[in-house]
């Protein structure tokens, strides 16, 4: 027997139909109410927990769900006035589920019109979707602050370049500083990027094959992202500083970096040293204006709340930076 899409062996007994479509549609999650044109319940089929049958009363849109949606499906239904008739409803069940009812007016084979209605959890589609908005909002979120950082990298970057030569090298160096710090941002499902990984991108981008001249000690603290982002663009100056002015590898005296988490009283804070030894260097003002120093001295305490020192001193250039450690949750 054919019936548009639908195709069943004329043979093949109601009860074993029966069966197909009622296991068929509990493995939906789908519940289905047939009425007859008066709106007397003919067959209920895999009824949500949530609304229960009570024993001794004929169902109704009223006794199964309650006056409030009982009344929206009322109105919903006195819409429909001929085969193929059909409209939807989504409720707020309580509880934050969401259910919707999709009603239908059809011919059946008695030449008599029925209503079907079919009963269908969003509750896991609607909280997806609020999910992703909140997705979408925290990446316009963090894209707007992206853009902000690389505005103000490429301004300081300008104030500081005597050619345009010089602008492009260095402005494309903390360009793909500030990329390689959001790549693990984004690895690690926008929860930040651990301290060593940030020091290692830019150990291996500048002194590959001399990695062990730059040891590292203390604690792989985790950092947000925006702190991430950050101490990526310092570790970046320090480093270029470092291979471009230094004299570290020619003498083969190792850099020192330590992350420290220190507990205080206000909550746990992060403390990170760099001490670099310089030799026959001429030693340079770290506060004379280059963009590195403002970096170092500036943008990046500022943007993570925290206080820095930079020094080149006594034998050795001293970078020191404290800030307040978000916690996870």
């Amino acid at each position: 027997m054919v019936h548009r899409l639908t195709w069943f062996e004329p043979q093949r007994g109601d009860d074993q139909l029966r069966e197909f479509f009622i296991t068929a549609l509990m493995d939906l999650g789908a519940s289905l109410i047939l009425q007859d044109q008066s709106g007397r319940y003919l067959c209920i089929t895999s009824l949500p927990p949530r609304w229960q049958l009570k024993e001794g009363i004929p169902p109704t849109d009223l006794s199964i769900f309650g006056s409030e949606i009982a009344v929206r499906l009322e109105e919903l239904k006195a819409g429909l006035t001929s085969h193929g008739d059909r409209a939807e409803l989504e409720v707020e069940a309580g509880d934050d589920t969401f259910f919707e009812f999709r009603c239908r007016l059809v011919e059946m084979a008695d030449k008599k019109l029925h209503l079907i209605t079919v009963v269908i959890d969003r509750t896991e589609d609607r909280r997806r979707e609020r999910l992703l908005r909140a997705l979408l909002r925290e990446v316009s979120h963090r894209s707007k602050n992206l853009l902000a950082i690389i505005q103000s990298i490429a301004s300081q970057t300008a104030r500081h370049a005597g050619t345009l030569d010089m602008f492009l090298g260095k402005f494309r160096g903390r360009l793909h500083a500030l990329s390689q710090s959001q790549d693990l941002i984004t690895d690690s499902s926008w929860r930040g990027a651990y301290f060593r990984d940030l020091l290692k991108q830019q150990v291996d981008r500048y002194v590959q094959e001399n990695a062990d001249l730059v040891k590292v000690s203390g604690d792989n603290v985790l950092l947000t992202p925006n702190a991430s982002l950050h101490i990526g663009l310092a570790l970046h100056e320090l480093v270029v500083n470092a291979v471009s002015h230094g004299d570290f590898l020619q003498r083969r005296i190792p850099i020192e970096v330590s992350c420290q988490r220190i507990e205080k009283p206000g909550g746990p804070e992060v403390k990170i040293v760099w001490v670099e030894p310089y030799g026959a260097r001429e030693e340079i003002d770290s506060k004379s204006g280059r963009f590195g120093s403002t970096v170092l001295e500036r943008v990046v305490p500022s943007s993570v709340n925290g206080v820095a020192s930079h020094h080149l001193r006594d034998g050795e250039v001293r970078y020191e930076l404290q800030f307040p450690l978000e916690i996870f949750d």
